[in-house]
């Protein structure tokens, strides 16, 4: 009786019309978002956590990592071209395998992007304190007030991170005050961080620095750590992972897209493989000059990342100046290979750039619940639009505060991995949905066909099942943890008042045009 409710594609379409976002973004404009999520969590943020996790084997975790992510985004693309509304897996899944699986699908996207965000919230405050305060202004901030407490793998003496909340609040604002504006900063900022990157793998690559033999042992924790180690290459894939979610979205921005059927498989395809050289150039420029070896435990097992025993271990002088333990690695790694200046203008391009990344998993979570809310099954006052900037202000100003919040008392590497358990899941289920849509409706238009579905959709359930095993098991709990305080909003709140369960669908009359409210029929419990 729970796998009732399935909307159809037209309703789901026609609803979007109804009460639309406004079409403002075209094909570079996706890329340039896309680009600006991907490039940039991985590299400026997790680069030191992946290492940490897996040595050098992070040029391989990344490679792992890529694979998935290409086989999802062929997936995504052909599903976010027949269905270009906002909402992403959300509502693919209700478009296919109906409200209550859909329902887990936006909640796991709710914890993805929000987590997602404040984890490089965190990754910018380490550039502004190092670069920008330290460097720069000679500033030192103190320690409760530049990291959380460390018992959550803060620091010692650490309270509160206030330079990542304050961002996180301060590219709230900006999202709410317009989606067209968001875009263009973007587009800026994505150039930054491009060139900076470029000059930063020049620079490495070419360094007398460079050794090949700083890749030895190349695979210091495994190829495998272990399900729920979270080490390893394949431990380190699943950490970043969550860097790729760029792609996913791009198509959350679909109902914001003119000509979606054309420019969303362009964003989508275009952005993954733009950034997957980046990611493997960047971690060989690093770790060849200064190495990317682990900090082992006692059992031979590197610390976890995020955790205290690693923050203890970081304070002490003989790891001071390792990759792992940096809290701004591109532009320690610079310093450290005589590169000082440069060093530190790459601190500012990510100082500048990050807030990019931010913005766009703010606008994916924003845009989450704006559809959710818009199908009944959270309080349709959260999708109001403002008469004047044109986007949900409301669910983005209480999505902003709570994002803030996780920055200030959370490290990076927690945060990552958490998010990927709402990211990896949702991922699977855009897989699942599209070869459900291929069987019930095959000759639905389709601008964008996944090749050789019969082989790329399996692997993507697969690859984001094995991922998510390899995670931690702390960070694999957090998603049956969160799902069951989710089905308990559904059942209590969210089914009863669903448009779809009481027969309501929103679309536009064929007769004169005008709009309003028919019954459809549907299951009622």
């Amino acid at each position: 009786m729970f796998l009732d409710r399935i909307k159809p594609l037209e309703a789901i379409l026609a609803t979007a019309e109804k009460k639309s976002l406004h079409r403002s973004l075209g094909a570079v404009q996706l890329m340039l978002f896309g680009i600006g999520c991907i490039i940039g969590t991985g590299i400026f943020v997790l680069t030191a956590a992946g290492a940490q996790k897996a040595g050098p084997g992070l040029m391989l975790a990344f490679v792992i990592a890529g694979a998935v992510c290409i086989v999802a985004a062929l997936c995504y693309a052909e599903i976010a071209s027949m269905i270009p509304v906002a909402g992403s897996a959300y509502t693919y899944s209700y478009a296919t395998m109906g409200e209550f699986l859909a329902w887990t699908v936006g909640w796991a996207l709710v914890l993805e992007y929000a987590i997602a965000a404040s984890a490089v919230s965190v990754g910018w405050s380490g550039y502004f304190t190092g670069t920008i305060l330290n460097e720069f202004l000679g500033i030192t901030l103190p320690s409760w007030l530049a990291a959380g407490p460390l018992a959550l793998g803060g620091a010692e003496g650490g309270f509160i991170n206030l330079p990542a909340l304050v961002i996180a609040l301060l590219i709230t604002w900006l999202l709410m005050i317009g989606t067209s504006e968001s875009a263009k900063v973007n587009a800026v900022l994505v150039a930054i961080k491009v060139t900076a990157l470029t000059a930063f793998i020049g620079l490495t690559l070419t360094s007398a620095y460079f050794d090949p033999d700083k890749f030895n042992p190349f695979l210091p924790a495994g190829m495998f750590g272990g399900f729920g180690l979270g080490v390893g290459a394949v431990g380190a894939a699943a950490t970043i992972f969550f860097a790729y979610v760029g792609f996913d979205a791009v198509s959350t921005a679909a109902e914001e897209t003119k000509n979606p059927q054309r420019n969303v498989p362009i964003g989508l395809v275009g952005s993954l493989l733009f950034c997957t050289v980046f990611y493997i150039l960047v971690a060989a420029g690093a770790i060849g000059t200064i190495g990317g070896q682990p900090i082992m435990g006692p059992n031979g097992i590197p610390f976890p990342t995020g955790s205290e025993e690693l923050a203890r271990q970081c304070a002490m002088p003989e790891h001071a100046e390792a990759l792992v333990c940096s809290n701004e690695a591109l532009a320690h790694v610079l310093r450290q290979i005589g590169f000082s200046g440069i060093g530190n203008m790459l601190g500012i391009a990510a100082f500048l750039a990050l807030p990019s990344v931010i913005l766009v998993l703010l606008f994916a979570q924003t845009r989450i619940f704006f559809v959710m809310s818009r199908d009944g099954l959270l309080p349709e006052g959260l999708s109001a639009v403002h008469p004047k900037w044109k986007t949900p202000y409301k669910v983005t100003l209480m999505t902003g505060i709570l994002v803030a919040i996780g920055a200030a008392f959370f490290p990076v590497g927690q945060l990552a991995d958490i998010a990927n358990a709402g990211t990896l899941y949702a991922f699977l289920m855009v897989a699942v949905a599209v070869m459900l849509l291929r069987k019930q409706r095959p000759d639905f238009k389709r601008s964008f066909r996944t090749p050789a579905l019969w082989l790329i959709g399996p692997a993507t359930v697969l690859g984001t099942a094995f991922l998510f095993l390899n995670l931690p098991a702390a960070a694999m709990m957090v998603l049956p943890v969160w799902t069951a305080i989710g089905l308990v909003i559904y059942f209590l709140y969210s089914r009863p008042r669903s448009h779809l369960g009481r027969g309501i669908v929103e679309v536009v009359d064929d007769i004169g045009g005008e709009e309003k409210m028919i019954p459809i029929e549907t299951p009622h419990d």
